[in-house]
């Protein structure tokens, strides 16, 4: 990326819009009779390219660069460069698609880059466009005025390394690099803090809130299993009630029958017995007569049981005494029987 085009309109003493062009990609020199604005030319690229502090354009403040202060009917200046931007490989950041590159500053602080506004922030925008093709305009060493040669000549060769890291745009990388790596730890101890408050209060209240709604699962599950024991109970006991009312209607219906027929037999039973008290008298009579009859009877039945019974024991008696003669007899036999028979069985 290249400066193809300048254009400086009341910036110090360029009261009318001058336009330079026709600038060599490589090496550039600006020739010139003194006080015709060759300087004005340098600090003017540097006033767009971001500068921040004036007095490398030889001013104190931003009034000391309009066209003699504003005096002369011109109330604010306006620079503007064009950029040569087809090397996208060395094209800035977000601009690799553009061709060419347009940024002015005019009035108060105002940047447009390729025609938008750059508001917010908008130094600090335009120095990070050129900063990421390595171009730092607020570099002490970007712009090395006639006077400090003869000081970079004399350089040590550390100072010279410091004064090409600045000039390169790698020193402000690392300083990046440092407040990048400070906002890193930063927020690497708050992410532990963060583990650390998660580890003793998010997690255990997480497992303990877990707990309870596991819990009021169980609960809830358990009162929808007793609703429904209690409902199929109280439908159960509905059922037993109905079919034990109509039971009840049965037997009370069957009671009153009861009831009924007993008052008949009742009746029928006092009438029996007005009957049966007329007829006790003349049956106990009745059978006072029979009763005397039958003793009689049953009395000469007594007397020949008696003596049958006497007849019976007489004959009894006698029976045991003759059995009692014949077994002695049977035993005399046996043991003379034996008494002969014992020489005969010896020889």
């Amino acid at each position: 990326m290249y400066i193809k085009e300048v254009s400086i309109d009341g910036f110090k003493s360029y009261a009318q819009r001058v336009t330079l062009s026709n600038f060599d990609p490589g090496f550039n020199a600006i020739t010139g009779l003194n006080g015709s604005g060759k300087s004005n030319i340098l600090d003017a690229i540097c006033f767009v390219m971001g500068i921040k502090n004036l007095s490398a354009v030889r001013a104190q403040s931003l009034q000391e660069l309009v066209y003699k202060l504003g005096s002369a009917g011109i109330t604010k200046a306006s620079v503007s460069i064009t950029f040569h931007n087809n090397d996208p490989a060395n094209s800035p950041t977000g601009y690799d698609d553009k061709e060419l590159i347009t940024i002015v500053i005019g009035g108060r602080d105002k940047y447009l880059i390729n025609g938008h506004p750059a508001q917010q922030g908008s130094v600090g925008r335009v120095a990070d466009l050129f900063q990421s093709v390595q171009l730092n305009v607020n570099n002490p060493h970007f712009l090395i005025m006639q006077g400090r040669v003869t000081k970079i000549m004399n350089m040590k060769p550390p100072e010279i390394l410091s004064l090409l890291e600045e000039a390169s745009g790698t020193k402000l990388y690392e300083r990046k690099k440092e407040g990048a790596l400070r906002t890193l730890a930063k927020k690497q101890t708050k992410l532990e803090e963060i583990d650390q408050l998660m580890n003793e209060e998010l997690l255990p209240t997480l497992a303990l809130l877990e707990k309870q709604c596991a819990t009021y699962h169980e609960y809830a599950a358990y009162e929808r299993l007793k609703r429904f024991c209690v409902a199929n109970e109280y439908s159960l006991c509905q059922r037993a009630l109905d079919s034990g009312q109509g039971e009840l209607e049965a037997l009370q219906r069957e009671a009153g029958e009861v009831e009924a027929r007993k008052a008949e037999l009742e009746a029928e039973v006092a009438d029996r017995d007005s009957g049966i008290l007329a007829l006790q008298t003349e049956k106990e009579l009745q059978a006072r007569l029979r009763a005397g009859g039958e003793v009689k009877e049953l009395q000469e039945e007594v007397d020949k049981l008696a003596m049958r019974l006497a007849k019976d024991q007489a004959e009894l008696k006698n029976g045991k005494d003759s059995l009692k003669g014949e077994e002695a007899g049977l035993a005399a036999v046996k043991v003379s029987g034996g008494r002969l028979l014992a020489p005969s069985w010896q020889s």
